[in-house]
């Protein structure tokens, strides 16, 4: 089967709630989804979520990457290593265009799954997927009341490990804490993402100090990159630190000399694709290094798919997984099944039975795609 045209659009579905952090507030999914048709007509589909404040990328830069490298694909890709081979020419672009070519290759890895029948997992050379996924609550930096109304639907729905974006304002980050605390559960997991809120170590570890409360790890608290404030913040508060906007490409694992220190979110769309996501995580495994199975907000079952590849691979690895809202944020989702977690956060095999089918095994409903132009 050969690959006859590539289209780029936008699915910009409206939020349930608007979700907001220390880098950005969004009220709508921001995606790009690939469209690739081939000369019988069978179309295959994949997505990208672009972040200016994770790699620089917009809707727009995304597209224009599309456009540009769309001709050099359809003539040149019709395997997985065809596929492999344009990866390692096209290195230094890709790095600057994560999300953009991550849009491209789910859709040809599709493609390939349906040109040879196979499932994702099996066009890798992966097991096939197994057992259940537990996902993290995730609650963002809103006021009093929709915090509250957010973390008590999660404790009913049987959360127990969660991530609270933190905002910089300790009076408000301590109400936040405390809730917590009320409850007194030995079992609850509770991280902390700061999205590059502080400037300098000192006054990040005497916020989270002010909080005390025992953290599982804390996310991005300085600057992009800023790796010796980071170790000093999680000796000081005997704590991990999470790397996400820090970590963009597997070289730079070699500044990291403490694996027991690090954690890794690896977003599918960040690192550019679901390859290099697989080989992030082989490089994390031999390191020893945790990693969680990151996404980006307004994410659809698309990214999610590919999400559970990586979490699967991970094995003993992983530490946690985002993601997998599906319609408890979106109004609606781009495909059918909707891939969300449920009760206590977990997508289990039931949720997921049809992804054995091939490519990504979902169907994406066409009529609710936007065209984008560059």
């Amino acid at each position: 089967m050969k690959i006859e045209r590539i289209d780029s659009f936008r699915f910009p579905v409206p939020f349930k709630q608007v979700f907001r952090h220390a880098s950005a507030s969004r009220a709508q999914a921001e995606n790009v989804i690939v469209a690739l048709r081939s000369i019988d007509g069978t179309v295959s589909y994949g997505e990208g979520c672009p972040r200016a404040y994770v790699t620089g990328e917009t809707v727009a830069s995304a597209t224009a990457f599309i456009t540009q490298h769309r001709n050099s694909i359809v003539q040149r890709v019709r395997s997985l290593d065809d596929l492999r081979l344009w990866i390692n020419d096209h290195g230094a672009e890709i790095d600057a265009n994560p999300a953009a070519f991550c849009a491209l290759e789910l859709a040809l890895l599709d493609f390939l799954g349906q040109a040879e029948g196979k499932s994702l997992e099996a066009v890798l050379g992966l097991p096939p997927l197994r057992g259940s996924f537990k996902y993290s609550a995730v609650l963002g930096d809103s006021g009093r009341l929709i915090y509250g109304l957010q973390l008590r639907r999660y404790w009913k729905a049987g959360f127990r490990d969660f991530k609270i974006k933190v905002s910089g304002d300790r009076s408000r980050d301590r109400r936040k804490i405390a809730a917590f605390r009320r409850r007194g559960d030995a079992d609850v997991r509770v991280r902390l993402d700061a999205n590059n809120l502080w400037p300098i170590a000192d006054d990040c570890i005497a916020a989270l100090q002010d909080l005390s409360f025992p953290l599982f790890a804390v996310e991005e608290p300085l600057h992009v990159g800023d790796l010796s404030g980071f170790a000093d913040v999680a000796r000081a508060c005997e704590t991990r630190i999470i790397l996400d906007e820090s970590l963009t490409r597997a070289d730079q694992l070699g500044a990291l000399d403490d694996p027991e220190l690090w954690i890794v979110n690896l977003r599918v769309s960040k690192m550019g694709g679901l390859l290099r996501s697989l080989a992030l995580v082989n490089e994390l495994a031999h390191r020893g290094m945790g990693v969680i199975v990151g996404a980006q907000v307004g994410e659809t079952s698309l990214l999610t798919r590919a999400g559970l590849t990586i979490a699967h691979a991970a094995a003993e690895h992983l530490e946690a997984m985002e993601g997998g809202f599906g319609t408890h944020l979106l109004q609606h989702d781009l495909t059918t099944p909707c891939l969300m977690f449920g009760d206590g956060g977990v997508m289990t095999s039931e949720n997921y039975l049809a992804l054995a089918g091939p490519g990504l095994g979902l169907t994406v409903n066409a009529s609710d795609l936007r065209a984008e132009t560059p």
